[in-house]
Formats: C-alpha cells, structure tokens, sequence
C-alpha cells in the first residue's frame, strides 16, 4: 500500500481484484469514489465506506462480451473444439453438425450487454427472448424463466453476481433445459451449480460454454476440465483492445465529471 493511502478520493481498482478488500477500503479514509474497470461490483459493494459512491464499468466489456458469447455458442454447436481435437491427429471426421439458424437463443440478464449480444445475433436467423429481474415492453421477468428454459436451444446467462443469482442454474434449473441445449456462461462462475452441470454434461443432454467457472481459476484436476460436451475459456470474454479503449474513455470523463462536481454515470444502487 503506498504511502497516502488515508488521504485517497478515488480509487480505481484493478482489474484483478487485490487480496484484502476490505482492508484496503478501511485505509481510504478520504474515499469519495470507487469506480471498476468491470461490470461486477461484487468484491467491492458489500465493503464500501459510508460517504462513499461505488460505479461500474457498464458498456466497457459489452463489445468483447457479446462477440464472445456468440463465438461460443457457434463453437459448440457446430463442434469447433472436436474438429481441432480430429486436425491435431489428422484425421478427416466429416459428419453433420447444429447450427446456430433457426435456434431460439434465451438471454437471461438482459441489460447492456444482453443488447449488444442481441444486436450482434441479428444476421443468424434466430429468434431472441429476453429475461431481466423486472418485466418491461419486450423483456420477461425473472419468474417467467421456468416457462421459457424448455423452448431454448441456447441459454446466455449475463446477470450480475447477487445473492438472488447466487447458484441460480441449479439441478431443477438445469432440468427444465430441452435436450441438447447450450448453456453458455458469461457473468460469474458462482452463478451456477458446478456439480449440477457436471452431472447433466456426462449424461450427454447438455452442452456448454464457460469463460467464467466457480472455482476460478478452475484448479488443475478439476472435473470441468474433461466434462463432454463442454468449451472453457479462462475468463477472457472482455479481455479485448476494444474493452481497454472504452475503459479509458469512460475514466477520464467519470473524473472530469467528479472533479466538476457533476453528477456520476454508473452509480450502482441498492437496486443494482
């Protein structure tokens, strides 16, 4: 910790979280404005001093997200990783595979992000539903999920990581998915019942695609890693020239507007 820390206003948190949060965030004495370089504000929220405002980085990782979320699911669907698997032993594995026309793709935390994934789907030919905690024109609510996992091919789960999304894709959750369905995780690992999914992707019914994973980083050993049917990437989805970008665009005018003494963008609230 350097020296001064008491007298901090603004800290911007690294992208990986620091060891002792709320160690740190009792030093800053002085602390006006915690602003993140990630959507998530989970470490930081429950530790935050009082007098203190906490913002996301809310549009930063959209663009590398939603591109993600949509490599991931043509990944699996048309079996990219068991075509690589075949081209390292040189064999020629011709076969038929899905496709992601004429799927239903069902994104259940439908804010920034899920737009962006929406916008980028618009050229496939698939039908869009679209989930949130609260109904609005054109948006489910989140008790309408048990209705609405059965018809989805692809399920995209973007919620953030609260106490109500805490192991959400549960077993019964996992069991409402139609056979063969994607899910596809790009919020938090802690979001879904990792034994759960295990169980269902050794049976064969589901597959999967996961940039996040709960442990994470996901230990050497871990069951996940040979689990059928399933892509992992190491938590990448926003790690992108384009996220940087928008994080230094976005910083330098949430400090312009805090030292003019105007009001903040991406102020987290009770509500989330």
């Amino acid at each position: 910790m350097p020296e001064g820390v008491d007298e901090v206003e603004v800290w911007i948190p690294p992208l990986v979280t620091v060891p002792d949060v709320p160690g740190t965030l009792a030093r800053m004495s002085s602390l006006r404005l915690v602003q993140t370089v990630t959507a998530g504000v989970e470490p930081y929220r429950p530790h935050l001093p009082d007098g203190a405002v906490l913002c996301n980085a809310r549009g930063v990782h959209d663009a590398g997200t939603a591109e993600w979320a949509v490599g991931a699911m043509i990944a699996v669907l048309r079996e990219f990783p068991g075509f690589v698997d075949a081209q390292r032993r040189g064999e020629w594995t011709y076969h038929h595979t899905d496709v992601l026309a004429d799927s239903t793709v069902l994104i259940v935390g439908y804010g920034s992000i899920g737009a962006a994934l929406e916008s980028r789907l618009e050229g496939f030919e698939v039908e869009v539903v679209r989930v949130a905690r609260s109904a609005r024109d054109g948006v489910h609510a989140m008790d309408e999920l048990p209705a609405l996992l059965p018809e989805a091919d692809v399920v995209v789960l973007l919620v953030p990581a609260t106490p109500d999304t805490a192991g959400m894709v549960d077993a019964a959750f996992l069991a409402r998915m139609k056979d063969g369905a994607v899910l596809v995780n790009a919020a938090r690992g802690g979001i879904v019942d990792t034994d759960a999914l295990i169980a269902e992707l050794k049976t064969g019914r589901l597959r999967a695609a996961l940039d996040v994973t709960a442990p994470e980083p996901l230990p050497e050993g871990h069951p996940l890693w040979s689990a059928p049917g399933l892509l992992i990437t190491p938590h990448v989805a926003g790690s992108t020239p384009a996220s940087g970008r928008r994080m230094l665009r976005l910083i330098r005018a949430q400090l312009q507007r805090y030292l003019a003494g105007e009001p903040l963008v991406n102020v987290i609230t009770d509500s989330y």
